[in-house]
């Protein structure tokens, strides 16, 4: 009896120890949960944190036409809604990740169970919701310390819990589809979708979307573009998971199992995509706009987090089109540009000294990436010229694509040097809009954006300019006639040093010809005349009216071009002519929004009336003869010199203007239609670099087959109702336009490039 008592006492001392340590315990992991939400543990989110997580949202640049330009980005994240994601793939994300997520409130008891088990370690076991918790508050890896790790989860537990009370299930999922590294820049799902398959979402296929959620359990393992068949098979699970939760039939999945992994891999960066330049110039406009542009709390957006949205007037498709055009045409006359460059001995330069040569490529060498990281790290500068002398393996740019090689870097700047450049804005008159903007022709090799960066001598494209003071200050008309002859201007008037008397081209002279032919054919005495007539400060007047703003010098030079000035200021300039006399400033931005969709700046175009109606009719029929029978007149047949024989062979009504300057280092075009205006530079980054002959360096040949190119492209997709009606004219006009003169006839040797030889600037 006694040893019973005594077995019955040990066993109730034992139950006691039990209960005390279960209960011990219990209080302990109630304590640590108590101690986790009061923030001993580590700051936890509060009410608001919740509400608002801090994502990181991508900036997104909207064109005109509804399409995501690009994005700026910390990381390059975009946000999308539950109802923006396809079935299939939540069907996915649930059988994969988290089976009993309907079910739970943020904590699954079977896997708690199993973390404890393993001692902390997932082995797959937290929840959608866990996972959402860990990703937004405090990283996606954990700790390696096993305590650690314990305090993390717990945290986890407690922010899942608060997170379920906060949200529904399906923005629980939106939310974490939305915070997943997929790798490869592709930060969330939209991300994922658009960089992988070049889809939103919502397009997605059942198989493509398996692809995505089998990353989630490891994207740098599961990576589908470096390990395709790994991928493959992890897809293949993902779906045989979906049949296990009854979400896809067994006969679907052996189907969908069989398929090829078909990739559409479109990474995303600053230098890929469609306008690349146009993105550039938009990031400097918006970090001067965020300094006046302040949120409520007094604090500067950043267009790298907040998810602002930027609707431009870019056009996508006249945006693609204008970029094909420049690099169908320029692909031909690149090839042109190196075989004959060689029969240069010093190509790409033409007519310098070698002295003048070196001076060149000394200044490209210091202004490149590898001199600034060799001075940053204390090499001297004979050290540095020695490496540019060092061959060694590279990548460079061909118009067929990148190019591995082998060079030294002086001979790689030397290379680059050959390369024409461009810059081409187009826009709509009647608005400001900027359509399209190619500020050059490869953004990851040539980031000098030759569009509202880079000013150039425009040539013969300023003389409607000096044409417009002179209707408007003299009366005269395009049908007025004008002695194309020997003229000369002494020395000293207008602040000459000397006298000059400008020369046609190869010297010939045209007599007596009307102002419409004088401009056709670009003759350069009939624009020295009218300068000398009205005054340099009168044209320099009237083009500050067009809304140039560079500075241009108050001298006769400016008749024939000598003047540089911005493609973006040429194009706003000339549209001018085609609204009727009105100026409206260049515009590229409609609206910013907030990530809430809020407007934060709606932009409305500065405008001002430059000149009357009838002047400005003047001035169009006046470049309508380019295009009918003078320098431009190659858009009526679409041949170049026999360079090209392009298929475009425009019979509507055409305004517009070549330019080509000195030793043909510039070539220009700039054309209008009633509703679009678009104007093209074509040249070398080096003024010493450029073709001898003027049969490829004029203009027309350079710069008027984009034009024409752009905008055959443009008139084919209906959708984009380009004008191809006359210009509207004024009623009971003032001024005499329709000619009673025979059109002038086409003389092929015509071109607009000044002769400035014998004048002194």
């Amino acid at each position: 009896m006694a040893t019973k008592k005594k077995e019955s006492s040990e066993f109730s001392k034992y139950i006691k120890i039990f209960w005390k340590t279960f209960l011990f315990g219990l209080g302990f992991i109630i304590l640590l949960f108590l101690f986790a939400s009061w923030g001993f543990f580590g700051a936890m989110p509060t009410f608001e944190t919740l509400e608002n997580p801090d994502s990181n949202i991508a900036t997104e640049i909207m064109s005109s036409d509804g399409v995501v330009l690009g994005k700026f980005y910390a990381q390059n994240r975009v946000p999308v809604t539950f109802e923006e994601l396809p079935k299939d793939l939540v069907h996915a994300l649930v059988a994969t990740e988290d089976e009993r997520f309907y079910e739970h409130s943020g904590i699954d008891a079977r896997g708690t169970l199993r973390a404890v088990v393993m001692l902390g370690r997932d082995g797959g076991a937290s929840t959608i919701s866990q996972q959402l918790a860990k990703n937004l508050f405090h990283g996606s890896d954990g700790s390696r310390n096993i305590i650690l790790r314990i305090v993390q989860k717990i945290k986890e537990w407690i922010i899942a819990t608060r997170l379920e009370r906060q949200y529904t299930k399906n923005e629980i999922i939106a939310m974490y589809l939305n915070q997943v590294d997929f790798v490869n820049g592709a930060i969330g799902i939209r991300s994922a979708s658009k960089i992988y398959f070049n889809k939103e979402p919502k397009d997605l296929t059942t198989e493509e979307g398996a692809v995505i959620i089998g990353m989630l359990t490891n994207p740098s393992r599961f990576n589908p573009k470096r390990f395709e068949e790994r991928s493959k098979n992890r897809r293949n699970i993902v779906l045989g998971q979906m049949v296990r939760s009854g979400y896809l039939k067994e006969t679907k999945k052996n189907e969908l199992q069989k398929k090829p992994l078909v990739l559409d891999f479109r990474p995303e960066d600053h230098n890929q995509g469609i306008a690349t330049y146009f993105r550039e110039y938009l990031k400097v406009y918006m970090k001067d706009w965020v300094k006046n542009h302040k949120k409520e709390d007094g604090t500067e957006y950043d267009i790298y987090r907040d998810g602002l949205k930027i609707y431009t007037t870019i056009d996508s498709r006249m945006q693609k089109y204008a970029e094909e055009a420049v690099q169908e045409h320029l692909t031909i006359l690149q090839a042109k540009f190196f075989e004959l460059a060689k029969t240069e001995k010093n190509a790409p330069f033409i007519k310098i000294t070698d002295e003048e040569t070196e001076k060149i490529i000394k200044s490209a060498m210091k202004n490149s990436e590898r001199w600034r990281i060799m001075k940053d790290d204390g090499k001297s500068e004979e050290e540095i010229l020695k490496s540019f002398e060092v061959k060694t393996k590279m990548k460079i740019f061909t118009w067929k694509g990148e190019k591995d090689t082998i060079m030294t870097p002086r001979d790689s700047i030397r290379y680059y040097k050959h390369f024409l450049q461009t810059g081409m804005m187009a826009m709509e008159p009647q608005t400001g809009h900027i359509k399209a903007w190619v500020g050059g022709i490869n953004h990851k090799y040539f980031q000098y954006d030759h569009v509202g960066q880079g000013a150039r001598q425009v040539g013969s494209t300023f003389k409607p300019f000096v044409y417009s003071t002179a209707i408007e200050q003299l009366g005269m008309s395009p049908c007025d006639s004008i002695i194309d002859g020997p003229f000369t201007m002494q020395k000293g008037k207008w602040g000459i040093s000397k006298t000059w008397s400008p020369t046609n081209d190869g010297g010939a002279f045209k007599g007596m010809v009307t102002l419409k032919k004088a401009l056709a054919n670009s003759l350069n005495p009939v624009s020295a005349k009218l300068m000398d007539r009205v005054g340099p400060q009168s044209v320099v007047d009237m083009a500050r009216d067009l809304g140039v703003t560079t500075e241009i010098p108050v001298t006769p030079a400016i008749a024939l071009g000598a003047v540089d000035i911005t493609v973006k200021e040429m194009v706003g300039a000339f549209s001018t002519f085609a609204n009727q006399g009105v100026y409206i400033a260049p515009t590229f931005i409609t609206r910013i929004e907030d990530k809430n969709g809020v407007v934060l700046d709606q932009v409305i175009p500065q405008s001002k009336d430059v000149m009357n109606r009838d002047v400005a009719y003047a001035i169009i029929k006046l470049m309508e003869g380019v295009t009918e029978s003078g320098t431009g007149a190659r858009l009526r047949w679409g041949s170049v010199n026999g360079l090209t024989n392009y298929k475009y062979k425009f019979t509507n009504p055409i305004a517009g203007k070549t330019g080509t300057t000195q030793n043909n280092s510039d070539g220009w075009f700039i054309g209008m239609v009633p509703n679009l205006s678009a104007g093209i530079w074509v040249g070398n980054e080096d003024r010493a670099a450029h073709f001898r002959r003027t049969l490829y360096g004029q203009g027309a040949c350079m710069a008027l087959p984009i034009w024409g190119l752009f905008m055959d492209k443009c008139y084919k997709d209906k959708e984009l109702n380009v004008s191809q009606e006359s210009f509207e004219r004024p009623e009971k006009i003032s001024i005499r336009v329709d000619c009673t003169t025979a059109a002038p006839t086409v003389d092929s040797t015509d071109v607009d490039k000044p002769n400035m030889s014998e004048f002194d600037f």
